[in-house]
């Protein structure tokens, strides 16, 4: 990275340090889905570090089992099949966990072998459990080399045939969502049979859709009654997420555009939030991850300026992190490539970094879950916390000990220095106690150091408030 590039992210960090009363103390996931900036193109490690660089912390990425399986495995269960084809997503999933950030892969594609088309159910749903079962095996942790996945989505924008084929019947019944609850069910039983603390997202939905046959165009389900359906079809189903693309009707147009009910911009997110826990039966609260969001810029076509997408980018942000369920936003894409006419990236066909890169940098480290706001009990001594340790994991393995030193501060006072040591999990996560008792209505600032046997050090910043 260049001196101009290093000393503007140095100013965005400054920025980001102070505390943002526009965007109150939420936390997510921000980050990118790009596989070819991640995976195809030559340049993929220098993206991946542009990625780190903007503070990401996730990159969803595509498992197209029709790629990863052009013949049938003789083992479909075995993640190391001879006849899987999983080169470039080890390489960027090894890519991600070495700059500390956290990979989700969205499983789709029936193969030739397994089904009629890539958009249409396999012929044996088992075909998709097994697929399922042997990727999250692969990634579960267990295999050395093989970085841990938490979070997976099934199928790509399953409310429009064009990936997920029919929605509707010869007679203009719809049957979409249905089939969609078959598919969902056959991957995610095999996603946790492969690893139970996988996180599931059901849909991945597009964001707008007609619910009826119109002549001419492609048959399509608006989210809402995409879910609606598919609770109906499959009452009990069980899922840990809804992902969603709240994308706006046009590129250019403003991310607090009102849409019509049941399609889904970011200002209906609070609508489907309450529609999901009415027809799913939830007690609680449903997390809605937003795994593609983004605007052009010029001169793509229905494209902005370099300046009104960076506005636009902080006002998408805004919108999201004002609702407590969405713990995760992911902007479509990084770099621009030559020949795609969709130009959301935060990165020109030339390398030239747009605006919205910088304004991304400053968002991501502001909402960066890995400098986690913490409510612990007041009075409760020692507190456990979890801290990302990814990188050291590209190195130690599940169990490594991994050195922790602290500094409380409350205000101006240094109110203790533990230094705890913690094992490196599975996951690439640490948890330790901290060594003192947090007194109700005290927020108090931890700055942690963990460093390990090979001399790697990572820092992180906890924010503790005590109720």
């Amino acid at each position: 990275m260049n001196r101009l590039v290093r000393l503007l992210l140095l100013v965005c960090l400054a920025a980001a340090v102070a505390p943002s009363t526009a965007f109150g103390a939420a936390r997510m996931f921000v980050g990118f889905y790009d596989d070819a900036a991640f995976r195809w193109r030559a340049d993929h490690n220098a993206n991946l570090d542009r990625a780190r660089d903007a503070h990401a912390t996730i990159i969803n990425a595509a498992v197209n089992w029709s790629k990863v399986a052009p013949t049938r495995p003789s083992n479909a269960s075995n993640p190391f099949d001879p006849a899987y084809q999983f080169t470039d997503l080890d390489d960027m999933i090894r890519g991600a966990q070495e700059r500390g950030i956290e990979p989700m892969l969205q499983i789709w594609g029936t193969p030739k072998w397994a089904g009629p088309a890539t958009n249409r159910l396999p012929r044996r749903l088992s075909d998709l459990t097994a697929f399922a079962r042997a990727v999250a095996a692969r990634y579960s942790g267990r295999y050395a080399g093989f970085p841990f996945v938490r979070y997976y989505g099934v199928w790509n924008e399953p409310n429009l045939n064009q990936f997920l084929s029919p929605q509707f019947d010869s007679r203009g019944r719809s049957v979409g969502p249905a089939l969609y609850a078959k598919l969902f069910k056959a991957a995610y039983s095999g996603i946790k049979a492969g690893n139970k603390l996988a996180l599931v997202g059901l849909g991945e939905t597009s964001a707008r859709g007609r619910d009826r046959r119109i002549k001419g165009l492609q048959d399509t389900h608006s989210p809402g009654r995409f879910y609606q359906l598919v609770a109906k079809a499959a009452p009990g189903l069980k899922f840990d997420a809804v992902a969603h693309h709240p994308y706006p009707t046009d590129p250019r147009q403003r991310p607090e555009q009102v849409v019509r009910w049941p399609n889904v911009a970011l200002t209906t997110i609070p609508k489907l939030e309450s529609s999901l826990k009415k027809w799913f039966h939830r007690k609680g609260s449903v997390p809605i991850w937003i795994t593609e969001y983004g605007h052009q810029t010029a001169p793509a076509q229905n494209g902005v300026s370099y300046q009104t997408q960076a506005a636009y980018m902080t006002r998408a942000v805004a919108i999201a992190a004002r609702y407590s369920y969405v713990p995760m936003f992911i902007w479509f894409v990084l770099h621009d490539d030559q020949g795609d006419p969709w130009q959301s990236g935060l990165i020109a066909e030339d390398g030239t970094l747009k605006p919205a890169f910088f304004t991304f940098a400053d968002l991501a480290y502001r909402f960066d879950p890995r400098n986690a706001l913490v409510v612990v009990k007041a009075g409760k001594p020692n507190p456990v916390v979890r801290l990302s340790a990814r990188e050291m994991a590209a190195r130690s393995p599940a169990g490594a000990t991994i050195g922790v030193d602290m500094r409380v501060i409350l205000g101006d006072s240094l109110v203790a220095h533990p230094q705890p040591q913690g094992k490196l999990g599975i996951d690439g996560w640490v948890s330790v106690p901290i060594a003192f008792t947090p007194v109700k209505g005290r927020t108090y600032y931890v700055e942690v150091q963990m460093n390990d046997i090979h001399g790697d050090r990572i820092s992180r910043f906890l924010t503790l408030v005590a109720r």
